[in-house]
């Protein structure tokens, strides 16, 4: 749990970032009141509005509290000694005006307090977002992992206490001690992509990558592992590259790639894309399997990973796990996921943009 004095410190923190975009915002609004006041030789009832939303950006650019409530003091001084009459001069005599100052000054402090208490409401809920991912993977994890560990137990130790097994039945139980362990790697990647990704956007770091090489190295894998699949792949004529960690999106690219294997269930052939749409770029993995269940198309990507209870118990029938860890590795680069059903099967796409800007 944070501590009061940390609270604090978050709302009153400063940063030279804040301090120049406060600066630069301010100074805007006072071009604007100068070039008012040369136009229409009085800037009186319009400098405020003008210092009202020159408070509201610098509440929405910056952090806490502390450069709305500058922004709102030093407001009230320009709006009194520098645009209104007498000008250069304090002057709280003129009737009526001492409350106009005051409200003046409560509406930006109200405003920054709003519009700061805003930008923190989102920040806790992607917090909340972020703890509820991780505790959805934790759940998923323990049924992941519990299951295909019992199977790899149960079918060594059958092999070690039961000598007189004949070498087709050994070599039968080792592949179901190969495919879980397979398994068991599969979900440690995924655990360690969620690592990779942090608290933060920013912790990604992308370049600029070919995105056939990606696509390449995802196939390459995964052929090693279902060589009775075939798999074929699309990219464009000219050299596309896109801004990626290309681990992180080769983690995606392999994830969407099982899961039409391990869930499409009919699957013998399946589709690899890639190509540019306007700023952006569409990566596309479609197979001829049994599609996806309708009522399960708008809870793919919520974060719900419970296992089908319906479903057998043999570690390989959650999709939530290697869904919501693809979803947050787009997420992490600024792109969007989507998923649909086809004539012929189910298709999974994701969208990366062209550029190397990072997400707000």
């Amino acid at each position: 749990m944070k501590s009061p004095g940390s609270s604090i410190q978050r709302i009153f923190a400063f940063s030279w970032r804040d301090l120049l975009v406060s600066a630069f915002i301010f100074l805007c609004a006072t071009v604007v009141c100068v070039l008012l006041h040369q136009m229409a030789d009085t800037t009186d009832g319009f400098a405020s509005p003008v210092y009202v939303l020159a408070v509201l950006l610098i509440s929405r650019f910056t952090s806490g509290y502390l450069f709305g409530l500058i922004a709102a003091a030093l407001g009230v001084i320009c709006v009194n000694y520098v645009f209104t009459y007498p000008y250069m001069a304090f002057n709280f005599t003129i009737s009526g005006y001492p409350l106009t100052i005051f409200t003046f000054l409560v509406v930006s402090l109200v405003t920054s307090a709003l519009t700061t208490k805003t930008k923190e409401q989102d920040r806790l809920r992607l917090e909340n977002e972020k703890v509820k991912l991780r505790a959805d993977l934790l759940r998923s994890v323990s049924h992941d992992i519990r299951t295909p560990l019992t199977s790899i137990i149960g079918a060594t130790s059958t092999v070690l206490e039961n000598p007189d097994l004949s070498e087709e039945e050994q070599r039968a139980l080792l592949a179901d001690v190969r495919d879980d362990a397979q398994w068991l790697i599969r979900v440690v990647e995924n655990l360690l992509s969620i690592t990779r990704i942090g608290d933060e956007p920013a912790n990604i770091s992308k370049e600029s990558e070919a995105a056939e090489e990606v696509l390449g190295e995802a196939v390459r894998k995964f052929r090693k592992r279902f060589p009775a699949v075939s798999v074929e792949v699309h990219v464009p004529d000219e050299l596309l590259l896109v801004p990626m960690d290309p681990i992180l999106i080769e983690q995606v690219l392999s994830n969407l790639l099982e899961n039409a294997v391990f869930h499409g269930e009919t699957t013998t052939r399946i589709v690899l894309s890639v190509q540019r749409e306007g700023n952006r770029a569409r990566f596309v993995v479609q197979d001829n399997g049994c599609g996806i269940p309708p009522e399960k198309l708008h809870t793919l990507f919520d974060g719900a990973l419970k296992c089908d209870e319906s479903a057998p118990r043999d570690g390989k029938r959650n999709m939530g796990l290697g869904l919501s860890v693809c979803m947050a590795i787009v997420r992490a680069h600024g792109g969007t996921m989507e998923a649909e059903n086809t004539s012929s099967g189910a298709a999974f796409s994701f969208c990366l943009p062209l550029s190397k800007e990072e997400p707000i």
